[in-house]
């Protein structure tokens, strides 16, 4: 019976919300910024489930751990982070493309717009930066109050 009431509930929004009869309150953003990290947190689990490759997704997470760079080819700021699961992820940073994140640190919440390639260790995010031929969605992170893209 519950689950009756909620898919009318849900129908009666959805008619509502199309006849312009109801809106949501753009400026409660509390419920949409927890609903868009839930849906990344999803997002992620599912992507790792299913060992997905290039797919592009905004996340937020604290660092765990800051790496030395990659300096193979193009150069690269790494470093761990831990998403609300509990899953880790490397992030590749291209810092010859964008600016290094400053100061950044263990226990620091970031914010990133990259994409996701699967591996066994949780994955990782790559792409966090803009892209100067102008055929690839740019990505960015986030940090005290800075972005870097």
């Amino acid at each position: 019976m519950s689950q009756l009431k909620n898919i009318a509930l849900l129908v009666l929004l959805l008619a509502a919300a199309y006849f312009g009869l109801w809106t949501p309150n753009e400026h409660d953003t509390t419920a949409s910024v927890e609903s868009k990290q839930d849906l990344s947190q999803d997002q992620i689990e599912q992507a790792f489930r299913n060992r997905a490759t290039d797919l592009q997704l905004t996340l937020e997470g604290r660092v765990k751990r800051v790496l030395s760079d990659d300096r193979e080819g193009s150069r690269h700021q790494r470093f761990i982070i831990n998403v609300e699961s509990g899953r880790t992820l490397l992030v590749a940073h291209n810092i010859d493309l964008a600016p290094r994140v400053k100061n950044l640190k263990p226990g620091d919440r970031v914010q990133i717009h990259g994409v996701y390639e699967w591996n066994e260790k949780g994955g990782v995010v790559h792409w966090t930066h803009h892209d100067p031929q102008g055929r690839h969605q740019g990505g960015w992170i986030k940090h005290q109050g800075r972005t870097y893209q």
